[in-house]
């Protein structure tokens, strides 16, 4: 990956996670009550998931334009085309941040079973799925071998994610009244969202 491609890969990424989303939330939540270190077992099963939710997306994508190279200009205006639309929901957002509520006087969950909620959680959002699909195939080079690139994207996307993660579950109270404001979050959706929609002109016009 040249460094001009890493200049756009990393701040997308990055803004992306840090996006409040059902995990990052989720990750807020337990912070707060179940205490950051616990926490931590939830974030297992979800940067597995993501890894599962990146790597199948790629392999598929890969497999089709391998096949038929002629879907590949198809797959490139209608990949596009979903990023601008999605930065452009985004920017549309309310800034609504639901925060799952959690009593502090319950018992903290089995470390077994915040790591499932964690991989479920990430398994089983469509919208993980679309955004790798339309994404993450732009910054790969097909004609090469996919298992260095993705191991190098795959990386750096977990390690965001997990940043991002822990940032959330230890932001605690003050994350929560950051993000409470809908104005904040909606600044944040719309940083990302701008970045979204250029990759996705990018990845059109390219």
């Amino acid at each position: 990956m040249t460094i001009s491609m890493l200049s756009v890969f990393v701040p997308t990424f990055f803004l992306v996670s840090l996006t409040p989303g059902l995990c990052m939330t989720l990750s807020l939540s337990l912070g707060m009550t179940v205490g950051v270190r616990r926490t931590a077992w939830m974030w297992i099963g979800e940067l597995a998931g993501v890894a599962t939710v990146a790597v199948a997306s790629v392999i598929g994508v890969a497999t089709v334009l391998m096949r038929y190279p002629a879907v590949f200009t198809v797959f490139k205006w209608v990949g596009g085309a979903y990023l601008v639309w999605l930065g452009i929901q985004m920017w549309r957002s309310r800034g609504n941040l639901a925060i799952p509520e959690i009593e502090n006087d319950e018992a903290a969950p089995p470390r077994a079973q915040l790591a499932a909620q964690g991989l479920v959680t990430a398994i089983a959002n469509p919208k993980g799925w679309a955004f790798f699909i339309a994404l993450l195939p732009p910054f790969l080079d097909f004609q090469q071998a996919l298992a260095p690139q993705l191991v190098l994207m795959l990386s750096m996307i977990l390690a965001m994610e997990l940043t991002c993660l822990v940032l959330y579950a230890s932001g605690g109270s003050a994350a929560r009244a950051m993000l409470a404001k809908r104005s904040n979050v909606r600044l944040l959706n719309r940083i990302a969202g701008t970045l979204i929609a250029a990759v996705g002109v990018w990845l059109a016009l390219s």
